[in-house]
């Protein structure tokens, strides 16, 4: 059974720093594709995710604060996101497959991880 599970998430202050970790556990293949949010009251939102040529695409929001990096020698992705603000307060979700796919093309998701951003 495939699983995707989050963590690093907390609760921080406006301009500071969190790490966000995804590692797929279960069976061999499947690659993290991207990262996704959802603020309350708001639909889930792509934050960053690979492309089908393989760059990193970034929501416009977040380009310039936010890194997505693998270690696949651990199957796992991050998300480095520096000078968090107010508006990035959501549950942080990644998502993947055993090929390329893109939001609600993925077939594996993690269960969420909590980024709330004071002021």
């Amino acid at each position: 059974q495939v699983q995707l599970v989050e963590s690093g998430g907390g609760l921080v202050q406006a301009g500071e720093s969190l790490r966000l970790s995804c590692v797929a556990s279960g069976t061999s293949g499947i690659i993290i594709m991207g990262w996704y949010r959802r603020a309350p009251g708001k639909d889930r939102e792509m934050v960053a995710h690979v492309s089908s040529g393989g760059s990193t695409v970034y929501a416009g929001s977040v380009k310039g604060r936010f890194t997505f990096s693998r270690d696949d020698s651990k199957n796992t992705v991050y998300l480095q996101m520096n000078d968090l603000r107010v508006d990035d307060t959501a549950v942080y979700y990644c998502a993947g497959d055993r090929y390329f796919c893109i939001d609600d093309g993925c077939p594996y998701w993690g269960q969420g991880t909590q980024v709330t951003v004071s002021s």
